[in-house]
């Protein structure tokens, strides 16, 4: 089964705090890909990793060639097209930019959208950038018109929240408000992750995924424990098993689950 997300990279930032490296990575879909990445670093505002770091926000490529994406040609040889960096601030203090690579537009169903709220502007969040693949145009005419209060839609939940959201099935929920386009598109799951960035601007990734090419096989929210030491279970799905178990019997400590 083909995903619309190929690769996913963490990058975390040297001991002297003047490089960003790399902590960890998913490449068996683009060994020779991997092999370019892992012998590469970032300096602040270098690369898609480095400008993420540099801006204190996402950053998105919807096209990787002529850009200032650093490897340009080792990504059109494995066929990937777009990605998306966010970076993990606690308070002002960088932790990690995770970096996630998308394949050829042509024949992915799904979509990874941005969406921000400048306070200074107005209370709504509002599509800062999008990569659609070839997703019925209809979807991202609509998603770039849409403005979504605090707690509307899954972006807007995660806002209000300040937790991922996992909706399982568009189609059913109420929470999704483009509930009929995105089916229409073939979109089945929505996943919203508000970011942790510099600053008073809320941003806001979310991944949409069909039924032939998910975002992912496997999608889980961790959540800390009453006590905060542990990491449990709090949703997820598998593409291939269905829906995961959750609850007090999934948990983890809490510097367990890798680099994040």
């Amino acid at each position: 089964m083909k995903t619309f997300i190929r690769l996913a990279e963490v990058w975390v930032p040297s001991d002297d705090e003047s490089l960003l490296e790399l902590a960890g990575g998913l490449f068996d879909s683009a060994p020779a890909f991997g092999a370019v990445t892992k012998q590469m670093c970032f300096g602040r505002a270098e690369g898609l990793p480095g400008r993420a770091w540099d801006d204190g926000h996402p950053a998105m490529l919807r096209k990787l060639e002529g850009s200032y994406f650093r490897r340009a040609a080792a990504a059109r040889a494995a066929g990937l097209s777009c990605a998306v960096a966010f970076p993990i601030f606690v308070g002002d203090v960088l932790t990690c930019v995770v970096v996630l690579l998308c394949g050829d537009t042509g024949s992915h169903v799904g979509a990874v959208e941005l969406w921000h709220n400048d306070p200074r502007v107005g209370t709504d969040l509002t599509l800062a950038d999008g990569y659609f693949g070839s997703t019925s145009p209809v979807l991202e005419i609509l998603t770039r018109d849409t403005w979504l209060p605090r707690g509307a839609g899954a972006p807007g939940l995660a806002w209000q929240r300040e937790s991922a959201m996992f909706i399982d099935d568009i189609a059913g929920s109420k929470y999704f408000l483009r509930g009929a386009e995105a089916a229409a598109a073939g979109i089945l799951r929505a996943l919203s992750i508000p970011c942790g960035v510099r600053g008073n601007d809320t941003w806001v990734l979310s991944l949409l995924s069909s039924a032939a090419t998910p975002i992912a096989l496997r999608t889980e929210i961790w959540r800390p424990d009453a006590a905060g030491l542990q990491l449990q279970c709090a949703a997820g799905r598998c593409e291939i098993n269905g829906p995961l178990p959750c609850g007090s019997s999934n948990l983890w400590p809490i510097d367990a689950l890798g680099p994040i």
